[in-house]
């Protein structure tokens, strides 16, 4: 027998174990069945799993066990990202804090610091294992995969030769995003905008007036730019020159007619600092005007500053202002001018562009070659969605991706930072010239030195999909080129392309855009892969998890944080997979708080009760559940019997097709309704007088079945004690098949009539304030189910607590009765002998003249402005929800009164 209460703390571990040494997790490249493929997007090697982690793991593994048990060879690829930025600057961040290291760069040399953070990574992935683990993640831990293993290095090497060799990757002069805090660029996806009010300053300049929040950027700007139809300055034209006084002096200004300015915007005259600003930039390179750098890469301003060289911005800009007003340039202040500061996401400095010689991938060159088809990276990754060789769910993000790409510029791949896969270029100075060795390895001979910079993050990682699947023990072998190693993988042919990509929204363009990008890229020239693979069939996106009051979960404030791993350790992994899922649709932003975990951890433990009960009549039948095999036949079935297998019927149909479809969320609150409601609430409890344990148990099995991609570890532990004497373990377990001729619509429909008939009985009941132990008497006029309440006394008298039933096919008018009008039958309560009336309806006029009174009071108090404005608002809201709780209170007295009447 089953012990009394579930314990996840005893039991998880205990299966999780259990599992991966059977082998089930782990996929065989050379079988016959069709395939699934997963790659769990990997968690940065910084040691600790959030919720965001936890919610895609649950959704992955609900996918995983699915598709195992529908008979498919299931691999789902684990394993970390090496997160260049974040894990250096972390680890960084540590060794100044335990170590007291006050520039770990300088103090260690490059060497050493890739060292401490190659220690600290080993002992992170191996946290970062057991955490998945604890989520009953299903996935084949002997493939398990890392961003800096050997293979991907080789991978990401021989993908970056051959995309220079095809004139994609470049190395050029182009602005970038530049962090000074951390001292590296960073990718436009790697930035986050936060909304500051500052001040807005317009300046005289010359003849003309120009508006700008950054003053300090502004010395070196000798070009004023106008659009060449605005009317108001048709005097000027495009190249005239003038003499302007300005911060440091005068200065020789040209005028510059571009489409760029925006005649709606300030003076519609402006002058442009190409060195600082992407739009700036560009348009200097359209008029091949000067760029001259003005900040350092350091955030302070440079020796073309003047008397504020070497400040910081924050330093110097009210004092550049004072100077431009004592020079009387100063035309006026704006004092609440709201615009968007770009901040790096990772070290949340405030990002300032800057041109540096950078390596760039160029997404508008024609050059790639897909499906016959010579195209651009940027119309490649456009094609494959149009074409619907990838989906995305929800679909609304379509729109999001297409804009994305449409305003896609060259990649800067470069970053200035030693922890990540180093950029495979080597230079040698020889007699005055410099030579250049783009390759896979390093070449051979003396005196080369290799690229300092690194490649972004997101360069391997957009390799992720197929570079996990290439023979670990081919890498080796230099001589095989890129194409062949994929070929000449098992895993990849089998496997590849993976079947869903599930991921948050928030890396849509971080990173699933660029998996599109590389493995059509790499793909598109091969004819064994149909000209071009895509990495994945489908994209899942799901939303963020937040707080019970919609804020985003930060680690600045940790009261919004909910730890996943503390959350198992109280409820269970069951639980928590749960609260996550049930509830969440693609797309969209979810809450989740303790006491919806908690909900669960309630569902988990009536599912175990249930259990119990199925077992305890099995025992009472001296009936082993292992040897029970088949059905009753259906005459020796009873109405209940069979309205829950036609029930359990529909309910397999809606689950195989909704987890198909991804409805996983639908899925869920179905299974969750059927178990709690159908079967717990109504069919356990018919089954207290006669329970047919042949049914109890088949039905038993199927919930266990199709919850188990839900709640693994709770539905593997009762499978143990319900399952046939030949099953093995859940996970193995086939997925059911619907049988039709299970079905019995009529059954299921008779017993719907039943049980409203019991449920209005039961309102009536609490309607009418009576005592729960307290017997009543009920009259049941119905012409349609005469003969199914006649063949069914026993039940409504037993869950009704009915002392006296009377069925009749005729209505007549009784008195003193509260009354219940269903479809086709009208249910009488009796109300003789259990309330005095009167004496009732007079207690309700009191309380609700009383109640009356107390609503007008608040209502007059929230009309009351002096009170709403000078109140605290805790108090404002205190006295609103008095108001609705009265308003409710007065509903239910308006209903008890009509009952009564």
């Amino acid at each position: 027998m089953l012990s009394k209460a579930y314990d996840p703390k005893a039991t998880e571990d205990r299966i999780y174990k259990m599992w991966e040494e059977s082998g089930a997790f782990t996929a065989n490249a050379k079988s016959e069945k069709e395939s699934f493929t997963i790659s769990m997007p990997p968690p940065n090697a910084t040691g600790q799993l959030h919720l965001g982690h936890a919610v895609m793991l649950a959704l992955q593994d609900i996918f995983a066990r699915f598709q195992r048990m529908k008979g498919k060879e299931v691999l789902w690829v684990p394993g970390t990202d090496h997160a260049a930025i974040a894990t250096e600057s972390f680890v960084i961040k540590k060794l100044q804090k335990e170590k007291k290291m006050k520039d770990p760069r300088a103090q260690l040399g490059r060497e050493a610091l890739i060292g401490e953070i190659k220690d600290f990574v080993e002992a992170s992935k191996s946290m970062i294992r057991g955490q998945v683990r604890k989520m009953g993640s299903s996935c084949d831990w002997s493939r398990e995969r890392y961003t800096m293993d050997p293979t991907l290095n080789r991978c990401v090497n021989e993908v970056f030769v051959s995309m220079y060799r095809d004139g994609l990757i470049y190395r050029g002069h182009r602005i970038v995003n530049w962090d000074p805090k951390l001292q590296t660029t960073v990718s436009d996806d790697e930035i986050e905008y936060e909304e500051r009010t500052e001040q807005f300053y317009t300046f005289k300049y010359g003849p003309f007036e120009i508006s700008t929040s950054r003053p300090e950027t502004k010395f070196g700007d000798k070009y004023v730019v106008m659009h060449p139809d605005d009317k108001r300055y048709t005097k000027y034209v495009h190249g005239q020159k003038m003499i302007v006084e300005w911060i440091n002096g005068p200065i020789e200004a040209t005028v510059i007619k571009d489409k760029a300015a925006d005649p709606e915007f300030g003076t519609g005259v402006m002058t442009i600092t190409p060195w600082h600003d992407h739009v700036d930039f560009e348009l200097a390179e359209r008029h091949k005007l000067e760029k001259q750098q003005i900040i350092g890469f350091d955030g302070k301003l440079l020796p073309i500053a003047g008397e504020f060289s070497g400040m910081s911005i924050e330093d110097a800009r009210p004092k550049i202002v004072e100077k431009l007003k004592s020079k009387g340039l100063l035309v006026g202040i704006k004092e609440d001018y709201v615009h968007n500061v770009a901040l790096s996401q990772r070290g949340k400095g405030m990002i300032e562009p800057q041109i540096k010689e950078q390596w760039f991938i160029d997404v508008n060159k024609r050059v790639v070659k897909w499906k016959r088809k010579e195209l651009s990276l940027k119309e490649v990754m456009q094609e494959v969605v149009k074409s619907r060789l990838i989906t995305i769910i929800p679909d609304r993000f379509e729109k999001t991706y297409f804009h994305w790409i449409d305003n896609l510029r060259d990649w800067c791949i470069s970053r200035q930072i030693w922890w990540g896969h180093r950029i495979p270029v080597w230079y040698k100075d020889d007699r005055g010239t410099r030579d250049t060795h783009v390759g896979v390895q390093p070449p051979s001979g003396s005196g080369w030195e290799q690229d300092p910079d690194t490649l972004d993050t997101w360069f391997s990682s957009a390799l992720w999909t197929w570079s996990t699947l290439i023979d670990p023990d081919l890498a080796d072998e230099y001589a095989l080129p890129l194409s062949e190693l994929l070929l000449k993988s098992p895993d990849f042919l089998k496997f590849h392309p993976t079947d869903v990509m599930e991921t948050g929204y928030d890396i849509l363009f971080f990173w699933v855009a660029r998996m599109i990008l590389m493995t059509t890229y790499v793909t598109g020239s091969m004819p064994e892969l149909e000209y071009g693979q895509v990495p994945f069939d489908t994209v899942y996106l799901h939303g963020l998890i937040r707080t019970r009051d919609g804020r985003k979960m930060s680690k600045s404030d940790p009261d919004t944080m909910i730890d996943p791993l503390d959350m198992i350790q109280k409820y269970g992994a069951d639980a928590l997979r749960l609260s996550m899922i049930v509830g969440q649709s693609p797309g969209n932003d979810s809450r989740l708080y303790e006491e919806k975990i908690a909900g669960y951890r309630n569902f988990v433990n009536k599912l175990w009760n249930a259990s119990r009960f199925a077992l305890m009549k099995c025992e009472e039948a001296k009936t082993d559940p292992s040897t029970i095999t088949s059905l009753p036949h259906a005459k020796d079935l009873s109405l209940a019997d069979r309205a829950l297998l036609h029930a359990l019927e529909v309910l397999i149909e809606d689950v195989t097709d909704g987890l198909a479809k991804y409805h996983l969320s639908e899925v869920g609150e179905r299974i969750y309704a059927f178990v709690w409601e159908y079967f717990c609430d109504w069919y356990l409890e018919l089954s207290k007088g006669t329970a047919n344990v042949a049914v109890l148990v088949h039905v038993l099995r199927k919930i266990l079945v199709l919850l188990h991609p839900y709640c693994p570890f709770v539905t593997e532990e009762l499978w143990a004690s319900v399952k046939a004497s030949d099953a093995g373990m859940l996970l193995k377990n086939p997925w059911p098949n619907p049988k039709a001729e299970r079905k019995d619509p009529e059954a299921f429909a008779q017993l719907q009539v039943l049980i409203d008939v019991i449920t209005a009985i039961r309102r009536l009941r609490s309607e009418q304030g009576i005592e729960p132990g307290k017997e009543v008497s009920v009259t049941i006029f119905s012409k349609d189910h005469t003969a199914l309440f006649d063949s069914q006394p026993e039940h409504i008298r037993r869950l009704g607590k009915v002392g006296s039933l009377t069925l009749s096919n005729k209505s007549e008018k009784l008195t003193n009765t509260a009354v219940a009008i269903l479809s086709g039958a009208e249910v009488h309560l009796s109300l003789e002998g259990l309330i005095d009336v009167a004496a009732e309806l007079k207690k309700l006029h009191a309380e609700h003249a009383d109640l009356t009174r107390y609503l007008g009071s608040i209502e007059k108090k929230l009309q009351d402005k002096s009170f709403t404005d000078k109140a605290p608002p805790k108090v404002v809201e205190m006295e609103k929800k008095k108001m609705e709780e009265t308003k409710e209170k007065l509903k239910k007295i308006d209903e008890r009164l009509k009952s009564l009447s």
